[in-house]
C-alpha cells in the first residue's frame, strides 16, 4: 500500500569516538548531496562511540538543512521529561530540524552498567508508552497546568510544560513485537524498522504494516499519518543479485516498488562511506524519486 507520503533519505551513521569529527563530515557530505536526515546511533553505555545528543547538538550547529535523529535514542538512559525539554531546546536552536525516534533500550546489562533500569519487555513497552505521554504533554504548552502523568515505569507530578518546539516533532519507534506495534499505530508519527533485523526480510513488512494499520484505524487515525522508514545497507555495482545488491537502477526499482507496495517512504542508508553517501544522492535518490513520482502521477 502506499501511503502517499513524500519520500526522504537518510543516513545511519556510527559515532565513533576514535575519529570523532568523521560522523560531523558524513552529516556534512549528506546535506550536500541531498538527503533529508542524519541519524546516530545511540548507545550511552559504549565508549567507543561518541554521546549521541551531544553529537547532534554539534552536527546541528554545523548544518543548515538537513534534519537530525537518535536511531533510536535509548530510553532507559534519558528520562523522558528532560528528553523533551532538550529536544525541543535543540529544534528550537536549529530551525525545526530535530525528530525523536525512541528505542525501549535494548543491552541490559550495558544499560544496568550504567545505572538504568534492567526492565523485561512488558515494562519496557510501558515504560515507552508512557515516556511517549509526558514527553507530547511537556510539550502541549496550551494546556492550562502542570503535566501529571503517574504510570508504572514513569511518574510526573506538577512538571512546568515547555518549551514548544519549532516544528510538529515526529516521535518515532524501533519496534517488532505485536503489542509494540499497537503502540506505532496507537500514539506515533513514525516507524523505524531496520531490515537485517526482520527475519524474513522484506516479505515481513506487508504484516507489520497491517498490524500497525489495525491500530492506528481502531484508534481513529489514518494509517497515513504514521511515516515508515527503513533502516537498510547494501552494495552498489556489478550483478544485480537480490534487494541490496546491483545497480543503481536496479536500487531504484527496490526501493521505488517498497514505496508504492509496502508504503515505506523513508529509506535510512546504515553507511559511513562518504563517496557512497555522494552516489546515492546523486544517483539513487533522484531515480527512485523520479519512478515514484512517475506511477503515481
Amino acid at each position: 500500500m502506499d501511503y502517499g507520503n513524500p519520500l526522504q533519505f537518510g543516513v545511519f551513521v556510527t559515532p565513533t569516538s576514535a575519529v570523532p569529527q568523521q560522523s560531523v563530515e558524513i552529516a556534512k557530505t549528506a546535506e550536500r548531496a541531498g538527503f533529508d536526515l542524519v541519524t546516530f546511533q545511540d548507545h550511552p553505555y559504549q565508549p567507543a562511540f561518541l554521546d549521541a545528543w551531544t553529537l547532534m547538538s554539534y552536527v546541528a550547529a554545523e548544518t543548515d538543512r538537513v534534519h537530525i535523529a537518535g536511531n533510536v535514542l535509548n530510553l532507559p538512559l534519558r528520562p523522558p521529561a528532560v528528553l523533551a525539554r532538550a529536544a525541543a531546546s535543540l529544534d528550537l536552536l536549529s530551525g525545526g530540524r530535530v525528530e525523536l525516534a525512541l528505542g525501549a533500550g535494548a543491552f541490559a546489562d550495558g544499560i544496568a552498567a550504567m545505572g538504568g533500569p534492567r526492565r523485561t519487555p512488558g515494562q519496557a513497552r510501558r515504560a515507552l508508552e508512557e515516556a511517549i505521554a509526558i514527553i507530547r504533554e511537556i510539550w502541549h504548552t496550551d494546556a492550562r497546568g502542570g503535566v501529571h502523568v503517574k504510570g508504572s515505569e514513569y511518574v510526573v507530578d506538577g512538571a512546568k510544560r515547555g518549551p514548544r518546539p519549532a516544528h510538529d516533532i515526529g516521535i518515532w519507534i524501533g519496534a517488532y513485537g505485536p503489542r509494540m506495534l499497537d503502540l506505532v499505530g496507537r500514539s506515533c508519527d513514525g516507524w523505524v524498522p531496520s531490515l537485517s533485523y526482520l527475519p524474513n526480510g522484506i516479505k515481513d513488512l506487508a504484516g507489520l504494516n497491517a498490524r500497525i494499520d489495525d491500530a492506528a484505524q481502531t484508534s481513529g487515525r489514518q494509517p497515513s499519518a504514521i511515516r515508515r522508514f527503513l533502516n537498510l545497507g547494501g552494495s552498489f555495482g556489478g550483478a544485480d543479485e537480490g534487494f541490496s545488491s546491483g545497480s543503481t537502477d536496479a536500487w531504484a526499482a527496490h526501493l521505488a516498488r517498497l514505496t508504492l507496495e509496502d508504503g515505506i517512504s523513508g529509506f535510512i542508508f546504515a553507511t559511513d562511506d562518504e563517496q557512497q553517501i555522494e552516489h546515492i544522492g546523486r544517483e539513487l535518490i533522484p531515480a527512485t524519486r523520479a519512478l515514484v513520482d512517475a506511477e503515481r502521477s
